[in-house]
């Protein structure tokens, strides 16, 4: 890895949450967020990118087929949308698991077992099902909460994994406790894997025999009575152009383009709030470079998702040091692709992920995906891939300390004469960083200490408490008593959902 990038070899958040400073450019429609999330989850889950939106569609076509109103159709078609938002916020634990963490996710999804997949795959490993699924449990309804979902959602969300039998997790519900968008989501997500990858007669077959165990037997039967025809008709219209039956209650509804950034960060602990610091970098540099209005918002706009193809690749390569192997680095190459993918499923985000797209690219065509040259790389993504390349460097990684403002800065700028980046764009972009780009967020309220804001802030960049401890001069079980602290001011049980909480209130 190079220092600029991957070369060559208690609270309750109001909704839509919106930042001080980025109010009019990171609005969205909250439909193409949920959709942008639910393309994320599904990237990370090792899936094809349709996956959630055609989970989504039967999910909706079960609800009706067992006499559920509009209502009961929308929240089963939600829940099945975000039903991995939370996957990235695991992603360091299932990897400490399974190496690969999303070659791990996606042979769980695969067992052909009588129950969960994911329970079974974890069955030797400990406590394993009921962690991973606390922590995607817990921020998947914190997800839900912060784009202002309604609560019934918000706790289908919260207890995604939960079985018929009782089996499940986080709280073992059982039977009618269990929400019904759990069960039709689950439902609607094993039909469209197992007819996928085993067809449609092993698809029922498997869906027959998890029955009464994850599932209720008369919504199995349902499904297994209406799969030929749901699925032939998602086959004759592939890409859901149709109405989706969350239009209409999300009409007119927009949300933060944040909150999709901070679950793009999860994935990796010690990204943390990086790229709300591109967004903020980027914007200061286009207002200094004279962009128009409309550059700077979509600027920002790809600078808050550019990360999003981050997810399609395991945190074992990103933690690696050096080199990489050629079929890692084939991974990380396609990131900025599948960040492009996403503007053909998120229609108001359609320029902001093209130009997203060009984060890694350099002028002089040793950037990746398209290795574009300088006259083929917009000014808007020049922009980009300088401020990404800059707040990579003041942050620390795996492998090495963050880099001081000063060197930093040197750093980038010797790439711009070495023809790597646009000396103009770096110019302005260290001008007005020195002076803007760092200015700290103001807390909200005195929510949390001092002292709880800087163990929250080490925690949150994946230090363990004897770590932080250590970083903060203080003992093991004064940390712990913060993070308890810190835990129950934020309404939460994880690291990963108070990190979101955190950076979402402008606490990180």
């Amino acid at each position: 890895m190079t220092e600029l990038g991957r070369g060559r070899g208690g609270a309750r958040l109001p909704a839509p949450l919106a930042r001080y400073s980025d109010v009019d450019v990171s609005a969205v429609p909250l439909l193409d967020v949920v959709r942008a999330l639910a393309f994320v989850g599904d990237l990370a889950m090792g899936q094809p990118i349709d996956h959630s939106p055609r989970a989504a569609w039967l999910a909706g076509q079960l609800a009706r087929a067992v006499g559920n109103d509009d209502a009961g159709h929308r929240e089963a078609s939600a829940v099945a949308l975000l039903r991995w938002s939370g996957c990235t916020a695991n992603a360091p634990e299932f990897a400490q698991l399974f190496g690969d963490d999303v070659a791990g996710r996606k042979a769980l999804l695969a067992i052909q077992s009588s129950g969960s997949g994911f329970r079974s795959g974890t069955q030797h490993k400990g406590s394993a099902f009921r962690a991973l699924s606390r922590i995607h449990c817990e921020v998947a309804g914190d997800i839900a909460a912060q784009l202002g979902l309604d609560e019934s959602t918000q706790f289908a969300l919260r207890h995604l994994f939960e079985s018929h039998d009782g089996s499940g997790a986080p709280d073992g519900l059982r039977g009618e406790q269990v929400p019904a968008a759990v069960y039709m989501a689950a439902l609607a997500g094993d039909l469209e894997i197992f007819h996928r990858l085993y067809g449609l007669e092993q698809a029922c077959k498997l869906i027959g025999q998890r029955a009464d165990t994850l599932y209720p037997r008369a919504l199995a039967n349902a499904v297994v009575a209406n799969a030929a025809h749901w699925l032939a008709a998602l086959a004759e219209d592939p890409t859901l152009s149709g109405p989706c039956a969350l239009d209409a209650a999300f009409t007119e509804r927009t949300t933060s383009l944040e909150i999709l950034a901070h679950v793009i960060d999860l994935k990796l602990p010690w990204m943390t709030g990086y790229s709300r610091t591109v967004a903020q970098l980027a914007s200061h540099a286009a207002v200094q470079l004279g962009l128009g209005a409309h550059s700077q918002q979509a600027l920002h706009r790809a600078a808050l998702i550019h990360g999003m193809g981050r997810a399609t690749v395991p945190n074992l390569i990103w933690e690696t040091a050096g080199k990489l192997p050629p079929s890692a680095w084939e991974r990380v190459r396609l990131v900025p692709y599948w960040t492009g993918r996403a503007a053909r499923q998120i229609g108001s985000l359609a320029d902001a992920a093209e130009i997203a797209s060009y984060a890694y690219e350099r002028p002089d065509g040793s950037g990746y995906f398209r290795e574009a040259k300088a006259g083929g790389i917009p000014i808007e993504g020049r922009i980009l891939a300088a401020a990404a390349a800059l707040a990579a460097l003041r942050v620390a990684r795996p492998w090495r300390e963050a880099f001081a403002e000063d060197a930093a800065g040197a750093l980038l700028m010797a790439e711009a004469t070495a023809g790597r980046h646009d000396a103009e764009v770096v110019r302005a972009l260290l001008q007005k960083s020195r002076n803007t780009a760092r200015a700290p967020a103001v807390p909200p309220g005195g929510l949390l200490t001092e002292r709880e804001r800087d163990v929250l802030r080490w925690i949150s960049l994946g230090a363990s408490n004897k770590t932080a401890a250590q970083k903060l001069s203080i003992s093991p079980s004064t940390v712990r008593t913060h993070v308890e602290s810190v835990f129950r001011k934020l309404e939460c049980s994880t690291r990963a959902a108070a990190t979101l909480k955190a950076t979402q209130l402008g606490l990180l």
